[in-house]
């Protein structure tokens, strides 16, 4: 399975669930934002401004290249497992076509590393 590594650095947001969503994240290429009972997160580059009392920054994302299929079972679990046995903690973002998979900048090439020491390609 093929990984690609995004340039850009990231950070997740945490705002309460009474917040407003940012407009301004309309006008990004690559965003995420989960509302539930009990918060609103925000997955968006590094360089934009949110306010929020608790984020946490330096993140780098991989995409897990092409469609994923529904029926297709377990590669979340896969990435996950070989990440955690290297003490890599992740989060994840899950679109309809992939899967994203933070990890903190300073964990990046270890975790290409034991990725691809477990058969997983970076292009």
């Amino acid at each position: 399975m093929d990984l690609r590594l995004l340039e850009d650095k990231y950070k997740i947001i945490r705002l309460t669930p009474t917040s407003n969503i940012p407009l301004e994240l309309l006008n990004e290429d690559i965003f995420s934002v989960t509302k539930t009972k009990d918060e609103i997160s925000i997955v968006v580059k590094s360089n934009v401004n949110i306010n929020s009392d608790i984020m946490e920054d330096d993140w780098k994302m991989f995409q897990i290249v092409g469609k994923l299929e529904f029926s297709l079972i377990g590669i979340l679990s896969k990435i996950s497992t070989i990440l955690a046995s290297s003490k890599i903690s992740i989060f994840v973002i899950s679109t309809y076509d992939t899967d994203y998979i933070l990890v903190k900048s300073v964990n990046v090439s270890t975790a290409i590393k034991v990725l691809e020491d477990s058969g997983y390609r970076f292009i």
